[in-house]
């Protein structure tokens, strides 16, 4: 089923249209990557689907609901972690959480509960007392997520949640993720930073100038500039090998020897990595090493908008 859909979604400021008759669908139990250079109208989009901004035209529905005929129901449901930290350095953590956990109607004992729990989920249950000042970027990004879910949102949107931490705080966000996910959570995830996409994200669109213009798993991407796949395999020698004959194994459009390295280019519909193997292992020949090379995100992405995701 699907948790979020958009329609034919546009939002003009003036002329410029920032997001221009956008459509896609984001499905429960899903990590949906969100990828668009600045301008591209990632950052309008998301303040769409959390009712900062409204549509100029097209729909926008959550659990097959107008988000702004039911909003109360569509807010109560959704958790906003924004790039920009959204915390108040004057409370501390604990305070800072259950300010923004009443505001989805949590009292007494339940809001109690929801407060430890989000801080414990983040790693901040020790630092509760503490105020955001005292904190390091990685902890003050933690204290935004727990912000954001303490009211347990069936829909999470994390906008640039590593931004400017380290790689250690960055790690522990991306397994929050993870289990959020494991618990049933479905997140929205844009991020500058290709690796953490590939890593975490179960689906991925990439926008440019208000529009879809890819969309699918990193593997269905890829396929959409090359339909080829390169494997490098290290040997103990390079003695003996007919190229000619490993380009007779079907799906092999290529083969080359460097030294000891044979790379061979293949089509990515064809599972021939067995055959390749038996080969050298017919010729006596020890395999050392195997590598498949495939275009990564970032490549994809440059090659479909020209630019890199930090442009």
């Amino acid at each position: 089923m699907n948790i979020l859909e958009l329609k034919q979604l546009s939002k003009k400021f003036g002329d410029y249209a920032a997001v221009d008759q956008m459509s896609l669908a984001v499905k429960e139990g899903e990590i949906f990557g969100f990828l668009g250079a600045n301008g591209a109208g990632k950052s309008t989009t998301i303040n769409m689907i959390s009712g900062l901004l409204k549509p100029s035209d097209g729909d926008i529905l959550f659990l097959g609901k107008d988000i702004f005929k039911h909003s109360k129901a569509t807010k109560m449901n959704i958790g906003i972690v924004p790039q920009d930290l959204a915390i108040y350095e004057e409370l501390n953590a604990y305070e800072n959480v259950k300010f923004f956990a009443g505001l989805y109607g949590l009292r007494g004992a339940a809001l109690k509960e929801r407060v430890e729990e989000a801080l414990t989920f983040v790693g901040l249950s020790d630092k509760h007392k503490y105020l955001p000042k005292h904190f390091s970027g990685g902890m003050k990004r933690r204290l935004n997520i727990a912000c954001a879910l303490a009211h347990r949102p069936k829909l999470i949107i994390m906008d640039e949640p590593t931004v400017g931490i380290d790689p250690q705080s960055r790690n522990y966000i991306l397994q929050s993720v993870k289990k959020l996910n494991e618990m049933g959570c479905t997140i929205i995830y844009t991020s500058h930073y290709m690796e953490e996409v590939e890593e975490i994200c179960t689906r991925i669109a990439i926008i440019d100038h208000g529009k879809v213009i890819a969309e699918g798993t990193k593997e269905q991407l890829t396929s959409i500039i090359t339909d080829t796949k390169d494997v490098v395999i290290e040997l103990s020698s390079g003695n003996g090998i007919s190229l000619g004959d490993i380009q007779e194994i079907p799906g092999v459009r290529a083969a080359a020897l460097e030294e000891n390295s044979v790379k061979i280019s293949s089509d990515t519909g064809v599972n021939n990595l067995n055959r390749l193997i038996r080969y050298f292992m017919d010729k006596g020949i020890e395999i050392r090493s195997l590598q498949e090379q495939a275009p990564d995100l970032e490549t994809v992405f440059l090659t479909l908008t020209g630019r890199s995701l930090r442009d």
